[in-house]
C-alpha cells in the first residue's frame, strides 16, 4: 500500500536557518513555507534529491512542541507516499486508526497507531526531479524496545508484506531488527531496530529518549562530490574518508539534529537482502 519514502519531518527552534544549512551542504532548493495548524507549527519545506524535507517550528502546544521540548528535536516523523490516500484511510479505519488531516496529508502519531516512537506522515505519491547532491531519501530509522513486534505492527497498519521484510543486525553499532521494505524491488523502508548495546551511541540515545525516530539514509550518484563539499563547508561535521568509496555520515549538529547516512547508488542492497543488485563502483 505504501509506495516510497518521500520525505522526513524534523522539529527545530529555527526552521529557516536549519533549512538553509541543508541547502548549503546538500545543494537542496527551497520548496515552500506554510502553517500546519493541526500540529501548531510553521513549516519550511525543501527539495533534495527527489525527496522533500519538512522543518517544523512549533507555534503552540501540540505534537511538534512536545517533541522539541523533550530535548530531542531533529527527526520527528518519516514521510511516505501512497497511490491512493482514500484507500489507505479506509484500511486504517478497519483498525480504528484515524490520524490528523494536514490539508491533503495524513499524519499518524505514535498514539494513533500504537507503535511507540513511530510517527508517519503520508502524502499522495508524486514524481519529482532530482535536485542537489542526493539522489533520494530511502530510509528513516525507528528505535524500538521490541523490533519483532514493531515490524509486525508496521505490516498490519500499512498492509505491507511481512515476508518481504529483511532482518538486519550489527555488532558494530549494537542493534537488531528489520528493514520493512515496502516493495522487494526497491530500497524504500522503515528501519525498525532495537539498539541492545547501551554502551554505544544508538543504545544510549534510546535509553535516554525511549522509542523514537533516530536518523535517515539517502543515496548519491556523486559521493566524491558530496565528500569534497563537506570537507569545505562542514569539515568537523561528517564521518568518512577518501578511502571509502561506498558511503559517509553527516553528523546531527550539521543538519538540525538528524544524522544522515549517504551511500553510493545501489550500495545499500549490500545489507538489504539483495547484494547481487549492487553495481560496482567506477574507477
Amino acid at each position: 500500500m505504501l509506495k516510497r519514502v518521500d520525505r522526513i519531518q524534523l522539529t527545530t527552534h529555527n526552521a529557516q536557518a536549519v533549512a538553509e544549512r541543508w541547502m548549503e551542504l546538500l545543494g537542496a532548493i527551497s520548496h515552500s513555507t506554510d502553517e500546519v495548524p493541526q500540529l501548531n507549527a510553521s513549516r519550511v519545506t525543501i527539495h533534495v534529491g527527489d525527496s522533500l524535507v519538512e522543518f517544523l517550528q512549533p507555534t503552540g502546544p501540540g505534537f511538534a512542541q512536545t517533541h522539541l521540548e523533550a530535548g530531542r528535536g531533529g527527526p520527528f516523523s518519516i514521510g511516505v507516499s501512497c497511490e491512493n490516500l482514500d484507500n489507505l484511510r479506509e484500511h486504517l479505519s478497519t483498525q480504528n486508526i484515524q490520524g490528523l488531516d494536514l490539508a491533503g496529508q495524513l499524519f499518524l502519531h505514535e498514539s494513533h497507531t500504537g507503535i511507540p516512537g513511530l510517527n508517519v506522515v503520508v502524502s499522495a505519491h508524486e514524481e519529482r526531479n532530482q535536485v542537489g547532491l542526493l539522489r533520494n531519501l530511502y530510509e528513516a530509522t525507528h528505535l524500538t524496545a521490541d523490533a519483532n513486534q514493531s515490524a509486525t505492527d508496521i505490516a498490519r497498519v500499512f498492509a505491507l508484506d511481512r515476508e518481504a521484510f529483511v532482518p538486519i543486525d550489527s555488532d558494530t553499532y549494537g542493534y537488531e531488527g528489520f528493514l520493512t521494505l515496502f516493495d522487494a524491488s526497491a530500497l524504500h523502508r522503515i528501519e525498525s531496530i532495537h539498539p541492545y548495546d547501551t554502551s554505544k551511541t544508538m543504545g544510549r540515545y534510546c535509553e535516554k529518549f525511549g522509542p523514537s525516530m533516530y536518523m535517515c539514509y539517502g543515496e548519491t550518484d556523486d559521493l566524491p562530490g558530496l565528500r569534497e563539499r563537506l570537507k569545505k563547508l562542514a569539515p568537523d561535521d561528517w564521518t568518512g574518508s577518501d578511502d571509502n568509496s561506498d558511503g559517509l555520515f553527516i553528523n546531527p549538529r550539521a543538519l538540525g539534529g538528524v544524522m544522515v547516512g549517504v551511500s553510493r547508488t545501489t550500495y545499500a542492497w549490500t545489507w538489504s537482502g539483495y547484494p547481487e543488485r549492487v553495481v560496482p563502483a567506477g574507477p
